[in-house]
């Protein structure tokens, strides 16, 4: 992973923590936002991004879940948490944020997961996001 951390790429990296905690004990989401923001340097991270993440992902489960599930090889529940998280993330972004190149979703994605999940993790994740983003962003993907 690069060393420079813009604010958005510790937004991404907390709200990554914060899903993947979220995904353990479903904690409420104001007390999930609240911890994780008073550890936080609201300098140095893109507080108003970290909290869209969070709570777009959260309030959109459901459907950032069906997306994956249609390009899965496997179930959701066997999927590694920090790869689910990452996913989930990544999905909301494609799915919600056309703001957000793709490429630039799916390469932060990998970025997390060679930061926290397991050594060939990105691998699959890649494949994955590749699969969403072809439904989700194909003029994107033509335009470019």
């Amino acid at each position: 992973m690069n060393n420079i951390k813009t604010p958005r790429r510790r937004a991404r990296s907390l709200a990554l923590q914060a899903i993947y905690q979220w995904q353990f004990n479903h904690e409420p989401m104001s007390n999930l936002e609240a911890q994780f923001l008073e550890e936080a340097n609201p300098k140095k991270i893109d507080v108003e991004f970290f909290l869209d993440i969070v709570r777009g992902t959260i309030t959109n489960l459901a459907a950032i879940d069906k997306a994956l599930e249609g390009v899965l090889d496997r179930k959701l529940e066997s999927l590694d948490q920090v790869e689910l998280a990452v996913l989930r993330i990544a999905c909301y972004e494609l799915l919600f944020r056309i703001d957000v190149p793709y490429k630039v979703v799916i390469n932060e994605a990998l970025e997390l997961t060679k930061l926290f999940g397991s050594i060939e993790g990105f691998k699959y994740v890649n494949g994955v996001l590749d699969k969403i983003a072809i439904s989700t962003r194909s003029p994107e993907m033509i335009n470019k």
